[in-house]
């Protein structure tokens, strides 16, 4: 595809270099999206079958979670060809039809980028691992064993283990952050940034419109091998592996987020920059100094455009306070660059079931999301209000939770089928026997059983996000919190064009609050909530929310 007809096929999009500011981005687990042949396994002619419906969402750009060959040993994330789509999912041709369709729906599209770490069944390794000095010896993280046999160090993979395996060809250890079959590529050598990039060319030529980049921190390690240092127990969390996983007992200081990647997180920049209205978003997989990575990586105009945080992702309870805490925490460190915010993904307990929540307080939450400032991402089936799944062991997949079984389940349950209709097979995911089982407990939240019901969960996502793109401070505003504390939160966003106050009731017992001491205040009746203003005070219902734009001073609210 060349960089002309590129161009041709965005006939509805504008050439926005900013767009990505505020955006609300969809992401598609496609083994899980929609079959259309039959074999139990999402695909892309199932995405373009069913992109009408992420467009009548009103987002404004998709993410597709890897569709590259691969032996699926992670599903997608284990790739053995970057140029190819495995033909699980379709072809070459499906995806340059799923990138017009989108485009031609308004709807952007960005591919997921994992290039940490390839397949062992890469072209790439299997050379490598065929001796010492071929073409590709150098393009993997090799290592000499200890004199006794065991690994160079004490590096920990994240799916349990050393991060360390003997190959008996080579005879010497290799790397590998995640699963043994996923050895990591060496970022220190030159031709294999070379080669990535142009890799990334490749699908910028095919017209898609950005890349998350899986685990971006993990590019390069330290090439003195040092062993990480413990870390004591109080500091430890599980944002980024789970709390029975001892990879949490170390201070990854050495095996990942070394400072060589910013160079390459330039070059990287660059070639984006070759072609219009393109954006990255970063997976900084970093427990400990998460945020100060962010910085590090969207500092100016020539890194990362944004990274995809962490701290929404966890386990703990996003009272008002936490949320005033990680909005300040994120303000004095990340001073340049740009959020991108999540409660979900296909590697976490979705969110309803991880927080407990209700009906009415899935809708809230889903206020929160969007109206914090930067851009917002959605995970399939979270505008349906999907709980977690639960998934039989005799039914897993995910080697993870097959590792740390029962502690830790893995993340099939956020990752079973998408409910289409409720009286179909399978959900109207597929006419076959699916990959991971349909949950009966969604059924009915199908799409199609919230198709025409008023108020129903769908129906406020699509309100929400349309009652969003009418405030610019909602989209692009800076963020002020105006009160918090365990029950509520009251926020401004500004851009400078209007202001727009909104507070939030995160508990099941109606609250009194006040306007801003400052200013004149109107309620805005469009935002899909239930409120009650008097002369003095607004009472909010139970996970309720109230909408105020600030009028001119001779306007009285």
């Amino acid at each position: 595809m060349t960089a002309q007809s590129r161009e041709e096929q965005k006939v509805t999009l504008t050439v926005d270099g900013d767009w990505w500011r505020g955006a609300v981005i969809y992401q598609i687990y496609p083994r899980s999206f929609q079959d259309s042949n039959g074999d139990g396994i999402g695909d892309l002619a199932g995405i373009i079958h069913r992109l009408p419906h992420v467009a009548k969402l009103g987002v404004d750009a998709i993410w597709i979670s890897p569709f590259f060959r691969s032996p699926m040993l992670d599903y997608g994330y284990d790739v053995s060809d970057y140029r190819d789509v495995d033909p699980l999912f379709g072809s070459l041709g499906d995806f340059d039809a799923l990138i017009q369709r989108a485009h031609e729906l308004g709807v952007r599209v960005l591919i997921d980028l994992v290039i940490s770490h390839t397949s062992e069944q890469h072209a790439w390794f299997k050379e490598s691992r065929k001796s010492r000095d071929n073409a590709k010896s150098d393009w993997y993280v090799w290592a000499e064993a200890k004199p006794d046999g065991s690994p160079p160090n004490n590096w920990l993979s994240i799916f349990g283990g050393s991060a360390w395996e003997w190959d008996g060809e080579r005879m010497q250890y290799y790397m590998h952050n995640f699963l043994s079959e996923q050895p990591d590529l060496n970022f220190h050598n030159m031709a294999v940034q070379d080669e990535l990039l142009d890799i990334a060319r490749y699908w910028l030529d095919r017209g898609v419109d950005g890349f998350r980049l899986d685990v971006v921190n993990f590019y390069f390690h330290d090439e003195l091998l040092r062993d990480n240092p413990p870390l004591a127990p109080e500091h430890r969390n599980d944002n980024t592996a789970p709390s029975v996983n001892p990879y949490n007992f170390q201070d990854h200081l050495y095996d990942k987020t070394q400072p060589e990647n910013l160079a390459f997180l330039r070059r990287l920049r660059a070639v984006m920059e070759e072609y219009p209205a393109i954006t990255s978003v970063g997976e900084v997989g970093e427990s400990q100094r998460g945020m100060e990575t962010q910085r590090d990586y969207t500092a100016g105009d020539d890194l990362l455009h944004m990274a995809y945080d962490f701290d929404f992702l966890a386990s703990a309870y996003p009272s008002g306070s936490r949320i005033q805490h990680v909005l300040e925490r994120f303000d004095r460190i990340v001073t340049e660059g740009w959020a991108c915010w999540a409660f979900s993904n296909h590697d976490v307990v979705r969110h309803a079931s991880r927080w407990n929540l209700g009906e009415e307080a899935r809708r809230l939450y889903a206020g929160v999301l969007l109206c914090l400032k930067g851009t917002v991402c959605l995970y399939q089936g979270e505008e349906l209000g999907l709980t977690e799944a639960y998934v039989a062991y005799e039914d897993l997949q995910d080697p993870y939770g097959k590792r740390f079984w029962p502690k830790f389940k893995g993340r099939d349950g956020c990752r079973t089928p998408m409910p289409w209709e409720k009286g179909s097979v399978n959900g109207g995911f597929s006419d076959a026997k699916p990959w991971l089982p349909v949950a009966v407990e969604h059924l009915d939240r199908a799409v199609g059983v919230q198709e025409g019901a008023d108020g129903s969960t769908l129906a406020f996502y699509r309100d929400m996000i349309a009652f969003r793109r009418t405030h610019p401070a909602l989209v692009k505003g800076d963020i002020t919190v105006v009160e918090a504390n365990d029950q509520m939160i009251s926020l401004i966003r500004d851009d400078g064009t209007e202001q727009v106050f909104v507070t939030f009731n995160l508990t099941n017992q109606a609250i009194a609050v006040r306007l801003p001491d400052e200013g004149h205040w109107q309620q805005d009746t469009a935002a899909p909530f239930v409120t009650n203003k008097t002369a003095h005070e607004i009472q909010l219902p139970p996970w309720q929310a109230y909408f105020a734009v600030a009028q001119p001073d001779e306007a009285a609210a």
